[in-house]
């Protein structure tokens, strides 16, 4: 299964951008379907989590990104969005779309597993 992003680019501060992450195939993460983020300079390890949609519809956001951004999801598509509005300098960072699921079944505990995209970059310039 591969994840293929896309919509990334450069846009102004306050503007809007969408990203699409296509899955090769339907999956079915037991967590969820994530957008995560790495900020220039920083490790893969450092990644961090923009947003996450469960199985049920249940949505959950990075404080710095809530009110801002929406999450999406189109099942029969295998397919997972990501609405950026009011876009800000510090939100430039390269944007991976994420598979996670966790050895527990349940998300936070155990061991997780994350199928990653290749990236996409945002740049948002003032």
């Amino acid at each position: 299964v591969q994840l293929v992003e896309s919509g990334g680019g450069s846009v102004e501060a306050g503007g809007s951008l969408k990203l699409s992450c296509a899955a090769s195939e339907y999956i079915r993460p037991n967590c969820g379907m994530a957008w995560y983020r790495q900020f220039p300079e920083k490790e893969r390890e450092d990644r961090e989590q923009v947003s996450i949609i469960h199985s049920d519809g249940t949505t959950k956001y990075a404080d710095s990104v809530a009110g801002r951004f929406t999450i999406s999801q189109d099942n029969p598509k295998a397919a997972v969005y990501l609405q950026m509005n009011s876009l800000k300098t510090e939100d430039t960072a390269v944007y991976y779309c994420a598979a996670e699921s966790w050895s527990s079944g349940i998300c936070g505990m155990g061991a997780r597993d994350i199928l990653w995209g290749q990236g996409t970059q945002v740049t948002v310039s003032s």
